[in-house]
């Protein structure tokens, strides 16, 4: 109605929007989730999250950040190995498709494992310092996945198995795995079984010893890197094992690179020379013939003909 003065009163204005970072409970939610498997049930994260124990006295700041780093290299580590046991089942049983989707995962994993070591080279020398004494003689070097999945990719070393000796339950599935054919052996025998020439010697040997390369097996590559079209799934395969090897080593050495920022030339608290121990560790190939067959490969030239 008119106000006194006979004009007709302005419109109410409209009431205020809800903040845009403010949302209700989406319809179809269900609301009483104690009728149901929640999601911290589903992942057990009562025990995940309460896994972290820093040693130090008084607790120092930084200890929780090592601690953390370690258990989710640890968590994929486990990862990792479901998808390589898988992979040399899957070309075992001549199936060597789905492998590659393992193997891409594998990739993959291994990024994310290299970029968090970015993360812990945040800590600082003094910082480190502050709790490293409360490590005793832990070291990562007693990681037994880490070992698990050299060994699934062939650097066998049966000296290693020492390291376990206080765990029976791990020391014999790492001592399984020194025994098996690693991922390599595997690929290996599939090709013979495909028809390819391999090397006899290399079908049937200890595999507890590391591959030691083999003329025979880079001269088999060769006929197949010369022509890939011809032999796609394989030539295919081995570029996959390359991927997996060269993230290997881009992992090892921001590994070294993160110790190196942060202890310098000290050695590791499990007893290794520290930087100089991984130093050495680059210079270790999983896949030698694979990295050897490329000096054998003949360029094209224009009239396509080859020439070294």
């Amino acid at each position: 109605m008119p106000d006194r003065s006979g004009s007709q009163p302005a419109e109410a204005a409209p009431p205020a929007s809800r903040p845009t970072a403010q949302r209700d409970l989406e319809e179809g939610i269900e609301r009483d989730f104690a009728r149901n498997l929640s999601y911290g049930e589903y992942l057990d994260l009562a025990k995940v999250l309460s896994a972290q124990h820093p040693r130090s006295v008084p607790t120092r700041h930084d200890e929780m950040l090592f601690i953390i780093q370690h258990q989710t290299s640890e968590l994929w580590l486990k990862l990792m190995l479901h998808e390589l046991h898988s992979a040399r089942d899957l070309i075992r049983a001549d199936d060597p498709r789905p492998a590659l989707k393992r193997l891409a995962r594998v990739k993959h994993i291994q990024v994310i494992l290299t970029e968090q070591w970015s993360v812990l080279a945040t800590l600082t020398p003094s910082e480190y310092a502050q709790f490293r004494s409360f490590l005793a003689t832990g070291s990562g070097f007693q990681s037994w996945q880490y070992r698990s999945v050299e060994f699934l990719l062939g650097n066998k070393n049966a000296e290693m198995l020492r390291v376990f000796e206080h765990d029976p339950i791990v020391h014999a599935e790492v001592s399984t795995l020194l025994h098996e054919p690693s991922l390599y052996d595997e690929v290996l025998a599939w090709l013979s079984r495909q028809g390819y020439a391999v090397p006899p010697e290399l079908l049937d040997r200890d595999w507890s010893r590391p591959h030691q390369e083999n003329e025979g097996l880079v001269e088999l590559f060769g006929q197949i890197y010369a022509a890939p079209d011809e032999h796609w799934g394989v030539y295919e395969l081995c570029e996959e094992l390359i991927d997996v090897e060269d993230n290997f080593q881009f992992w090892r050495f921001r590994h070294l690179k993160t110790v190196e920022r942060i202890i310098g030339s000290k050695r590791g608290t499990g007893g290794s020379s520290g930087v100089p121990f991984l130093r050495r560790a680059l210079d270790l190939t999983f896949f030698p013939e694979l990295y050897s067959v490329r000096s054998r490969i003949q360029d094209v030239t224009e009239e396509g003909y080859h020439h070294e």
